[in-house]
């Protein structure tokens, strides 16, 4: 372990008193951090370091595997290959840039999967746990027109949002990166397990936190600033006012990234989010090549996609269907209001919704149905 350049790194992150300020302010002097590892007890006095931390570092110099800062590095090691997990430290050419260059960068990251992937050019995809189906629906089909265009999506594996732009990514056949805030050991949440193994064998699974560490709420901030500090720009889907997906935009600005938005109805809560960072500033999307222009990207579209975008999703349908896809809206109408507004009676129009749905045209929402944009 001690000869090991991965382990140098994984114990500096795992030496008490010594947080992301005080790491920060050693790297302005010391670009090398691991050279703390080799000084004497003066020197590290001199540099300011808390007493708690230089007894670590002479421990580790001592090959003192009984100190805490020290076994808990030895376990990690071990944690990591009995799991399969790989590092990818600061000093590592495979530690990307766009994340190297954040204030408070990890010195190590946690990976499962293809860890190549971590120096492509991404776009984080964030959004609400609650997301509607419309919500749902975009992040879908905008994560799977962002890899067809040669942008890899980024996200954290959260219900809602996060998840359905892991699987748009993967239904269409391209990788995808997940940053979790605990263990690689784990999935979390829960739920999406299953998700989270595609995300590995398909594309690269990714945390600060070793092997063994819970799932805890103030992680997900942190967790949030890799998200964005891996993207080139994130683009946010749906959000409350008040969500972490409004705290990853603002760390997106403070990193210098760009922030997308998708605006919704005026109506609903989780369109709120969006609509504040649109009047803020934040570029109003409705397309995938809102995205590239802003982003200065000269991806074109293919031949299919000039096609399928000029297509009309109602060429299918006979003349019935076509009349109440029509006088539907993207706010949810009662059956009563869409009897009135077809002339169709109860019969024929659930029908026709049900046509409509099996099509993926519109969805049953709280209230009545609407198109899914």
């Amino acid at each position: 372990m001690f000869s090991s350049l991965s382990a140098h790194w994984l114990f500096l992150t795992c030496l008490p008193k010594f947080g992301r300020t005080r790491r920060r302010a050693l790297l302005a002097t010391i670009p090398d951090l691991t050279d703390l590892l080799t000084k004497n007890a003066a020197t590290l006095r001199a540099l300011g370091l808390h007493a708690e931390t230089i007894a670590a570092i002479l421990a580790w110099q001592q090959r003192d595997e009984t100190h805490t800062a020290v076994n808990t590095a030895r376990q990690a090691l071990l944690d990591c290959e009995r799991h399969g997990i790989d590092i990818v430290t600061w000093q590592s050419a495979g530690y990307p840039e766009a994340l190297r260059h954040i204030h408070d960068a990890p010195l190590v990251l946690y990976t499962r999967g293809d860890a190549r992937l971590l120096c492509s050019e991404q776009i984080g995809i964030i959004g609400s746990r609650n997301a509607t189906p419309a919500g749902l629906d975009h992040a879908r089909r905008f994560a799977a027109e962002l890899g067809e265009r040669g942008l890899l999506v980024t996200s954290g594996l959260a219900l809602g949002v996060d998840g359905a732009a892991h699987a748009g990514a993967l239904d269409a056949g391209h990788a995808t990166i997940a940053v979790i805030g605990c263990g690689l050991d784990r999935i979390y949440p829960n739920q999406h397990r299953r998700l989270g193994e595609r995300v590995i064998a398909n594309g690269l699974m990714v945390s600060e936190y070793p092997p063994g560490t819970p799932a805890r709420a103030a992680h997900f901030p942190q967790r949030n600033r890799i998200i964005s500090g891996l993207s080139r720009g994130i683009l946010v889907v749906e959000a409350g006012l008040k969500s972490g997906s409004l705290i990853t935009a603002r760390l997106a600005l403070e990193q210098g990234r760009e922030v997308f938005a998708i605006p919704g109805s005026i109506h609903s809560p989780v369109a709120r989010g969006c609509h504040h960072l649109i009047k803020q500033g934040a570029r109003l999307v409705d397309q995938v090549d809102d995205i590239l222009e802003e982003l200065g990207c000269a991806w074109s579209l293919s031949a299919g996609h000039l096609a399928q975008e000029t297509a009309s999703p109602t060429d299918a349908l006979d003349s019935r269907e076509i009349a109440v896809f029509e006088a539907l809206g993207y706010d949810p109408q009662s059956t009563d209001a869409l009897c009135s507004a077809t002339g169709l009676p109860a019969d024929q129009l659930v029908q026709s919704l049900l046509l409509l749905e099996l099509e993926g045209l519109v969805s049953s929402v709280p209230g009545g149905f609407q198109k899914i944009a």
